[in-house]
């Protein structure tokens, strides 16, 4: 009997063992068929937005690649126009956009179509009046420069090729909205074929402009005036003449109305994203006080390009991020916008370690795209330890402000940028910099470990901890006090 109950209570055990390798199996197969129909939902939208972004960023880089041949004042003048003023009035107003990711991505979870086109209008409007307001930088921009310690020289060449970038200026709080706008609503394709074509555009009208009718840093001002519009009036086209046909129901006086409410949203996205990207050009207006100025510039300048190009995939996971986490909470699914945070942060980590490693790999070969001169490429070869960290940090930060975003944390979030980068990263910057005499390693070192470090595990904390029930009711809440009757029959899904 006892022999007879041993092999019984062994088959029994045996059975149960069974049964939960194949609840694991189950399991397994269940996570990872979650991850591949995410991840699915995720690149539909991160994918063309990669494409057009860094195509969008390649058409700054040729530019400045053709212009970089032409002597160190021309491509330290070209840096400055892209990376400081260009760049410092960019940030502004992509971050200003980027409340068009909340406001769009959960209408268009909750199925309030003819609202996207609503918000898109009021994004342009405010993003509008915001350039008139940056104006100054533009006009002002030798004296600024000079006031920053820039040579004579690269000042004033930067202050006239700033003058011949104001279309561009304006083409952003066009370009920006209709890009959230279309993304929103999962219509990527669009945006990545019409950036492609920029991308010809500017590789022509550069080549046209500065080396064939030989206008120098301005021809090359013009081809970035010329394929930046290219893209606002592709996406306007499409918008507007049939294709968007749920969202976009014409010109409506209701994007007048509400403004008030939709500027303060706005202001916090805005000022939650540039933080960060004004202390790349704070950095880039300190290192005109070093020694060796212009070599200088033109290293970090070279840097921050390849960082920026760079940091276009982490941009195209904030987009897609952004997008699915705010698609979920409007349509009341939490646990799939925090299943999405967790897909889309192990992704980007992967591909931003990949480029880590590349980068010093090549660490003494990458700057050869940008100039000729000995000096810079050594000077770029001692930074590249700062951009690889730099590069891998990046791929984790921006989809943390994603979610944010998703969720309409900007207000928070900017806070904290501004704790890290101006009341950490800052002062620590200047005091390896110049106290302990590290110069622009010092100045770049701070804003990593004091600025970059700190923001992104304060933000992975506010993640981790997030009620994601809670966000959901507060989208819907949201999304039925900023909307307005649609002023046709409801629209069918």
């Amino acid at each position: 009997m006892g022999s007879v109950n041993s092999g019984e209570e062994g088959s029994d055990l045996n059975q149960s063992l069974i049964a939960e390798d194949r609840a694991e199996d189950q399991q397994k197969q269940d996570l990872s068929s979650r991850v591949c129909v995410e991840s699915k939902k995720l690149w539909s939208i991160v994918g063309p937005a990669m494409f057009s972004r860094v195509a969008g960023f390649s058409m700054n880089v040729i530019t400045q690649a053709f212009a970089g041949h032409l002597g160190e004042v021309e491509l330290a003048s070209i840096s400055l126009a892209n990376n400081l003023i260009v760049g410092f009035c960019y940030g502004l107003l992509l971050g200003m956009a980027s409340a068009l990711e909340t406001m769009c991505g959960q209408a268009f979870g909750a199925k309030r179509y003819h609202m996207l086109g609503i918000y898109m209008q009021r994004s342009w409007i405010v993003l509008f009046f915001c350039c008139i307001l940056l104006l100054p930088v533009y006009i002002f921009t030798t004296p600024i420069l000079k006031l920053a310690g820039q040579s004579d020289a690269v000042s004033q060449q930067t202050g006239l090729v700033v003058l011949w970038l104001l279309p561009q200026h304006f083409c952003f709080a066009f370009q920006f909205p209709l890009q959230r706008f279309l993304q929103c609503q999962l219509k990527n394709q669009i945006i990545a074929w019409v950036t492609a074509g920029g991308l010809v555009v500017n590789a022509l009208a550069s080549w046209l402009l500065i080396y064939v009718l030989d206008f120098g840093v301005v021809g090359a001002a013009i081809a970035l005036d010329i394929s930046w519009w290219f893209l606002v009036l592709g996406l306007f086209c499409y918008t507007t003449c049939g294709w968007c046909p749920q969202t976009w129901t014409g010109f409506s006086m209701q994007a007048f109305s509400g403004l008030w409410e939709f500027v303060k949203l706005s202001a916090a996205s805005g000022v939650m994203l540039c933080l960060e990207n004004w202390y790349y050009r704070i950095l880039m207006l300190m290192t005109g006080y070093l020694k060796d100025a212009t070599i200088a510039v033109d290293a970090l300048s070279v840097c921050m390009t390849i960082n920026g190009w760079e940091f276009m995939i982490p941009l195209a996971f904030f987009a897609g991020t952004g997008v699915r986490v705010a698609n979920e909470l409007g349509a009341g699914n939490s646990k799939a916008a925090k299943f999405a945070t967790k897909v889309s942060v192990a992704q980007s980590t992967v591909i931003g370690l990949f480029f880590c490693v590349l980068i010093l790999i090549l660490h003494d070969k990458f700057a050869y795209i940008f100039t000729s001169s000995t000096d810079v490429i050594q000077a770029v070869d001692e930074m590249s330890f700062l951009l690889a960290v730099t590069i891998l940090l990046n791929s984790v930060q921006p989809i943390l402000s994603a979610v944010a975003v998703g969720c309409g944390w900007q207000a928070w979030v900017a806070y904290i940028n501004l704790g890290c980068y101006y009341v950490i990263g800052l002062p620590l910057g200047i005091l390896m910099g110049w106290i302990f005499k590290l110069g622009v390693m010092g100045i770049w070192g701070g804003m990593i470990f004091g600025g970059t470090a700190v923001q992104t595990l304060i933000l992975a904390i506010i993640t981790i901890r997030c009620d994601w029930e809670k966000e959901a009711e507060k989208a819907s809440k949201r999304v039925e006090k900023w909307s307005v009757p649609n002023p046709e029959n409801q629209l069918e899904d």
